[in-house]
């Protein structure tokens, strides 16, 4: 199952940022106050859920007349089963139909996931957070 909601929903917020704070904060070692950060009440948040745990999240917020999606997150137990595609797919449904730029910034790990789902690199590499990324695109149109 998959829910959306805004920070204002209080108890899914903080099973969100749990989930980003093991994978973002801990595994990964991004600082916790680049993680959490002051888009986090203009954004939709979604949470997946394997029974009643919630295992995976993601945003999205608009930026000026585009979409950028962003905090994929899937605790390491449940990576390479599906849940990944589930959240983007729900988020996709979500933003397509609003005919903006979608945009993102994938990891370079997590680059041939996006590739694999119509997402195109755009310009040259980059560090967040002391880790490689590249700006994707996905057409909408």
């Amino acid at each position: 199952m998959i829910r959306s909601f805004f920070t204002s929903e209080k108890e899914l917020f903080e099973e969100a940022r749990k989930i980003r704070e093991t994978v973002f904060v801990i595994e990964q070692q991004v600082d916790e106050r680049e993680e959490f950060d002051e888009f986090e009440d203009l954004s939709k948040h979604f949470l997946f859920y394997d029974g009643e745990k919630a295992v995976g999240t993601a945003r999205w917020r608009h930026i000026a007349d585009k979409i950028k999606l962003e905090r994929f997150a899937v605790l390491k137990e449940y990576r390479n089963k599906g849940v990944g595609d589930k959240i983007l797919e729900a988020v996709l449904a979500e933003v397509l139909p609003l005919e903006r730029t979608i945009y993102l910034h994938a990891q370079l790990k997590a680059m041939p996931f996006y590739k694999r789902r119509g997402f195109k690199k755009v310009g040259e590499m980059f560090s967040e957070c002391d880790i490689d990324h590249y700006k994707m695109e996905i057409r909408n149109d």
